[in-house]
């Protein structure tokens, strides 16, 4: 008499697991979600995200004009700090089928962090033209005398040490009564507002012109050029990297 032999099912078949075990092993269900939609969530997350790195930590502008030469070229791209002076809150803003969506013409420190200095170069938003941005140099704060004669700058009766970072290309000098350009004030520099002026100083529209700078309408601190491209010579030259990286003075 043979010895009992297992069938084929019993000797090639493991025990059936346990219903935990098949649950644990089978693969997630999937949640629904098309790949297009997952795109697009991800597509609106990076531009919240840029949006806020754009209004509450950095922002990059372009130089188109010269009003900042020497310290800055026609082509430099910079950086912008919003936090220079603080956390700030954007206000007067205005919703626009563009990016970014929203424009903001004004703003306030939330959380103080410093106050602008004499010699900070800042971005503000042009006080004639707030759809327009300017770049200048602060060269009075609020309570500062400032006077100029003859093309040379005093701030409360002390001549001002501009020559490192300016440059006046027009030797002669014009009528305070015809233009303001080289002869102009005294004025005293109201609270909660800066007189700025552009390095070149024979080429600028700056305070000397429009006025001051509100505290609420400043964008932040340029610090640093990250780009610099002339376009112009032998194409070699088109890129300043002698610019690249720069700390703005």
């Amino acid at each position: 008499m043979e010895p009992h032999r297992p069938g084929l099912e019993e000797a090639d078949q493991a025990p059936a697991p346990p219903a935990e075990t098949l649950a644990e092993a089978r693969p997630a269900a999937r949640t629904g979600k098309s790949v297009l939609r997952e795109y697009a969530e991800a597509i609106v997350v990076a531009m919240l995200l840029a949006f806020a790195i754009r209004v509450f930590v950095v922002q990059a502008f372009k130089i188109p004009s010269g009003s900042m030469i020497p310290t800055l070229q026609i082509g430099d791209h910079i950086l912008v700090s919003k936090l220079a002076y603080g956390l700030q809150w954007p206000s007067d803003c205005k919703v626009r089928m563009t990016f970014p969506p929203v424009t903001c013409y004004a703003s306030r420190i939330a959380l103080p962090l410093g106050t602008p200095q004499r010699g900070d170069v800042i971005v503000f938003r042009y006080p004639e033209d707030e759809e327009k941005d300017f770049i200048k140099r602060i060269v009075g704060v609020p309570g500062d005398k400032i006077e100029i004669k003859s093309k040379i700058v005093s701030v409360n009766g002390v001549p001002l040490q501009d020559k490192a970072y300016t440059q006046r290309v027009d030797p002669g000098i014009i009528d305070g009564m015809t233009n303001p350009r080289d002869n102009y004030g005294p004025v005293t520099v109201p609270e909660h507002a800066y007189f700025v002026m552009g390095d070149n100083r024979d080429q600028s529209l700056d305070s000397r012109f429009w006025g001051f700078v509100s505290d609420h309408k400043i964008k932040g601190k340029a610090f640093r050029i990250y780009w610099s491209w002339s376009g112009q010579g032998d194409w070699r030259q088109w890129v300043r990297w002698e610019r690249l990286g720069k700390a703005i003075q």
